[in-house]
Order: C-alpha cells, then structure tokens, then sequence
C-alpha cells in the first residue's frame, strides 16, 4: 500500500511541477519539436536530437518487462506502454502505483513477447542508443544545452523524464529478474546504479521467460 502511495504522490509532484513550476513554454517549441520528430535536425544542437530520440528507446527498454509483467495484471499493460512513447513517466508510474508483484510468468509466449524478450531487441536497443549518446556527446553544445534547459519547458522537461525513467526501472527489474529465476543483488544493483545502459545490458544478457501451460492473453 505504500509503495503505491509512493508512486502516486510522485506522479502527481512531477506532473505539477512539469506542468507548473518548469520554464515557460518556448515560441519555437511546435516548431522544434516537429523538426525532430520529422528528422529535419540541421541547425539543432545535436545534444537535443540526441536527447529526444533516446526518449524513443526508453519505451521500448520498459516494453521488454513492461508486457510480460502486464501477463498477470488486472490492468492492461500495453495501454501504459504505448502511452509511454507520448509522455514518458508520466504514464509509466500510473501503472507502477496500479500493479501487483509478479514474480511469475505463466502461459506461453506469442511471437510480440517472443521479439520483446530477444536478447537481439536488447543488442538493436543498445546499439542505437551507443549511437545516440556519441552522436550527442562528439557533436553537442553543452552550453547552450544548458540555456535551453533552463527556458525551454520541452527541453526541461524531458531532460527530467529521463532521469525519472532511469529511477523507475528498478520497480520492474525485481519481479522481471525473479520470473526469469535471476536472483542477484549483485546484477540487480549493477543494472539499477548505470542510467540507460544497466537497463540495455540487462536486455542483452537475461535469461528466456520461462513457458508453461496453455497461451493466455498477453496484456
């Protein structure tokens, strides 16, 4: 119970402060993050491109637990994960405070789980976001990084929805670690304590969800 008032309290101190204490929406917002999200990058800090495309891959690094974790919720998983591509954390920890423990998978596993729970997923991820994070840091600005930040609520925010996503996945590593019977603290606390690339080594390196029974519907 606690640690479901935790999350909601959480949720609701980082939407107010996102939505209320943050900078001031930029003019230029619409327009950058139209250009960025249509690919027509030249002229923007490379840092911000960077960004903007790792909070593509953060939804996926949580769909690869977040779906076989939804196996045995009463709440559809797939309806966070996919909100999550849009907003980050801020539909992600609706479902951490909503969840259960769930430290078992039962059921087999469908050809969507199958690709999530590929260590080759892990390797694509991981191969993409190495690209971004040198791409941001050979060619980047810090110090305008730095003033955008500091006016752009888009920019802002989004560099704190990182951080937030990088705290959050411990909440599934536990229960995704125990359903795959990787009991480790060691491993545990190596994934949790690397931001990005904990989540991405673990992706690569875990044990197949084990199978058992009859197909059931995947959340």
């Amino acid at each position: 119970m606690f640690r479901k008032i935790g999350f909601w309290l959480l949720w609701i101190a980082f939407s107010t402060y996102a939505f209320v204490f943050a900078p001031p929406d930029s003019p230029e917002t619409i327009a950058l993050i139209t250009n960025l999200a249509t690919g027509q990058i030249a002229g923007i800090n490379p840092l911000i491109v960077a960004l903007f495309n790792i909070m593509g891959v953060w939804p996926l690094i949580y769909s690869c637990v977040l779906f076989a974790d939804g196996r045995g919720q009463k709440i559809p998983a797939w309806l966070f994960a996919t909100l999550s591509f849009g907003v980050g954390a801020f539909a992600l920890l609706p479902y951490l405070a909503l969840r259960e423990p769930n430290p078992e998978f039962t059921g087999t596993k469908n050809i969507f789980l199958k690709v999530l729970d590929s260590r080759l997923t892990g390797i694509f991820l991981t191969l993409g976001a190495a690209a971004l994070v040198a791409f941001g840091l050979t060619k980047g600005d810090w110090s305008d990084f730095f003033q955008h930040w500091q006016t752009s609520r888009f920019i802002h925010v989004m560099s704190l929805d990182f951080c937030m996503l990088s705290l959050l996945f411990p909440a599934l590593l536990a229960d995704d670690m125990a359903r795959r019977g990787m009991q480790n603290s060691t491993a545990f606390w190596a994934v949790t304590l690397v931001p990005l690339f904990g989540p991405l080594a673990y992706l690569c390196t875990r044990k197949s969800l084990p199978e058992n029974g009859a197909e059931t519907v995947t959340n």
